[in-house]
């Protein structure tokens, strides 16, 4: 009777302590205990419950990547990096799901400049960017009013204004431009991923279309143009065609 007693303690404890988990919490542990599946049912509940976040999703796509599932774990990775663009926990796990999928596809045409001003955009969140604009504008204020009504004598406080003033803008003007292009690029839903196992790309918005070239699960595309349930593409090396809407999921 005694040891009866002791076992039931023990179950009801172990009851009470998995009911005090939280939903991620308890994803977090049957994502441990390799049942990926219902990790990422779990993790598809908590999204309905409390809404998405970089976790959420970066969480989701390490389940799904540990079922062999590539193109649903590149569309979570890639909505992860939407919400924390310089995680890099995340660009490191899509950039190694990347290798599992059939298409290497080369980026051509893409000038340096633009390649720049990509990795500093992809520093922080639009959130943070105007956090910092505002900030470094205020601090161009200052130096600026410090620069024009100091008096000449006062010459070393008058060069400390102007070399705060001129960073500052200069600071708040990059700040500004990837603040823009961060929430652009957030809210323009251009990309998606193909989720179709094979699908050809047609020089036209119809099955009688001359076909392109093939893409496989997991690639990456830009989407331009929705005609009906077609939709025009290009990848990363700047070839473009035609496919059906239903092969891919907009991340």
């Amino acid at each position: 009777m005694k040891h009866k007693i002791i076992t039931l303690l023990i179950i009801s404890l172990a009851s009470l302590m998995a009911m005090a988990q939280t939903p991620a919490e308890r994803a977090a542990a049957v994502y441990n205990a390799q049942r990926y599946a219902d990790a990422v049912a779990l993790y598809d509940s908590i999204e309905v419950a409390q809404g998405v976040s970089p976790e959420l999703y970066y969480n989701r796509g390490n389940a799904y990547y540990k079922m062999g599932k590539y193109a649903p774990a590149i569309l979570n990775y890639e909505r992860a990096l939407l919400l924390s663009p310089g995680n890099p926990d995340i660009k490191y796990n899509l950039a190694l799901v990347n290798t599992k999928i059939t298409d290497k596809i080369e980026v051509t045409g893409t000038f340096f400049i633009n390649v720049w001003a990509e990795s500093v955009r992809d520093w922080f969140t639009s959130n943070t960017w105007a956090v910092i604009a505002v900030v470094a504008f205020l601090l161009f204020m200052v130096g600026l009013v410090v620069y024009l009504f100091t008096d000449t004598e006062r010459m070393r406080l008058k060069k400390i204004g102007f070399f705060t003033a001129l960073p500052m803008l200069i600071v708040t003007a990059i700040a500004l431009a990837s603040a823009i292009a961060q929430n652009n690029r957030l809210n323009s839903h251009n990309e998606a991923i193909v989720f179709a196992r094979e699908v050809p790309v047609k020089s036209a918005p119809a099955e009688s279309g001359t076909e392109l070239f093939i893409l496989h699960e997991g690639t990456k595309v830009l989407m331009r143009e929705q005609v009906g349930e077609w939709v025009e593409i290009t990848i990363s090396d700047g070839s473009r065609g035609w496919m059906p809407v239903s092969a891919i999921e907009v991340i």
